[in-house]
């Protein structure tokens, strides 16, 4: 350990508390007028990290000088919040987003019960397990943007909007395990342990789609009565259609940005290419999420920076642990870490055993939700969301009670089958 790790660790506490105090800023603001811009800003969750972030950059410059500072900046991968970013911003383009509501509404019309009520539950186990194939935060941007009006708005108790979020995130994690590509604590070990996607189905993805299910299905039958009444009162008109040569041109830049998802060179062109297409034909768009997904990049841009000072006292906890002491050790330390970076650690480790890695994964994955941190898409979801809450805020207990169940379930489906 050296002093400026010693430093990282201290700032990446600080983080920690910051992220579960925000709340509190929130009320401050509402006290405190005359700093509310400040307190508001503060307040931010998706602030919280890219700001720590940047504290610790300054305090690196002026402990071991500013080329160490820099160099270390440098360092560090960030194509993971750059993709983020731009498969944000594609997936909750109003084409995009049709296309997949008109699925939703299909399929919700043969299911043998209220049609609001399947279009809830269709949104938290349906799009979770498609995240397989179009990646964990796209799934986060469309499940978010379909069920905020239905769920996260006024007349639904609080208590309520925090398990239908925990149980999205939780989804989320474990709904992106079908494939090898598509959730990010699956990708760090995918090539170096040799997982390929058929072997994500049979030993994660199965179980994963058997607990989003069960999780899904509970929720949906507390909020139901609530669903239903909203379902009658609301009285807003369709938007007029989008040709179907947009939606497809659409699909094809969302295609496109997953298959050269390790690629940022590539994605941000295309990226570039699919701003310059929704100006031309711009009747069709509504706003883009430009603000949320910069600020969901800048979270986990933060993250990369602050995480990659932990890896000291992190990849020993993760290599002393015994296979079944390793699941609930990763289920934990993801609470506090992302989940992806807790893999790629042990991806590090040579001499693994196959119960360990697959422990280590399945602990990571199914603690995706507990936590804004825990997991890539989160932060997405909290930027997408948190208007629906009181205060206009995520508390980070709230969160973390209403992820407690839906993690137990997976943690059922993932330890005993």
């Amino acid at each position: 350990m050296t002093t400026i790790q010693l430093i990282a660790a201290i700032i990446f506490a600080i983080a920690l508390v910051h992220t579960f105090a925000a709340k509190s800023f929130e009320r401050l603001a509402h006290h405190h007028p005359k700093h509310a811009g400040l307190l508001h800003l503060l307040g931010e969750i998706e602030i919280v990290f890219g700001f720590w972030a940047f504290v610790l950059i300054v305090v690196m410059a002026l402990v071991s000088g500013g080329k160490e500072a820099l160099d270390y900046a440098e360092s560090r991968q960030y194509t993971e919040p750059l993709f983020v970013f731009v498969i944000m911003v594609i997936a909750a383009s109003r084409p995009v987003l049709d296309i997949v509501k008109a699925l939703i509404a299909l399929v919700a019309r043969m299911l043998p019960f209220n049609t609001a009520v399947a279009h809830v539950w269709l949104c938290l186990a349906l799009v979770p397990l498609i995240g397989s194939l179009i990646t964990e935060p796209a799934a986060m941007t469309l499940a978010a943007l379909m069920l905020g009006p239905l769920i996260f708005r006024q007349g639904i108790p609080e208590w309520l909007k925090y398990a239908a979020l925990g149980v999205l995130f939780v989804n989320i994690s474990i709904g992106g395990t079908l494939t090898s590509f598509a959730a990010p604590p699956v990708l760090m070990v995918a090539t170096t342990w040799n997982w390929d996607s058929a072997f994500m189905a049979a030993n994660f993805g199965w179980k994963a789609a058997l607990a989003v299910v069960i999780n899904a299905t509970g929720v949906t039958f507390l909020l139901r009565s609530y669903i239903k009444d909203f379902a009658a009162q609301d009285t807003q008109q369709p938007e007029p259609g989008v040709p179907l040569i947009v939606s497809l041109i659409h699909l094809v830049f969302l295609s496109g940005v997953v298959v050269f998802a390790h690629h940022p060179v590539i994605f941000i062109g295309l990226f570039l290419f699919f701003l310059g297409f929704t100006k031309a034909y711009e009747q069709f768009q509504n706003p883009l999420i430009l603000k949320e997904g910069l600020l969901v990049g800048f979270f986990l841009a933060g993250l990369v920076v602050l995480g990659g000072m932990q890896q000291w006292w992190l990849q020993p906890i993760v290599a002393g642990l015994e296979p079944t002491a390793l699941f609930f050790g990763a289920l934990g330390l993801t609470a506090i870490t992302d989940n992806a970076a807790l893999t790629y650690l042990g991806s590090l480790i040579d001499g693994m055993s196959d119960a360990a890695k697959y422990m280590l994964v399945a602990g990571a994955v199914a603690g995706g939700g507990l936590t804004v941190i825990a997991n890539a898409p989160n932060p997405a979801g909290v930027a997408l969301l948190r208007q629906g809450f009181n205060d206009q805020s995520i508390g980070v207990l709230g969160l973390l009670l209403g992820a407690l169940l839906p993690t137990a379930v997976a943690t059922v489906f993932f330890l005993l089958f």
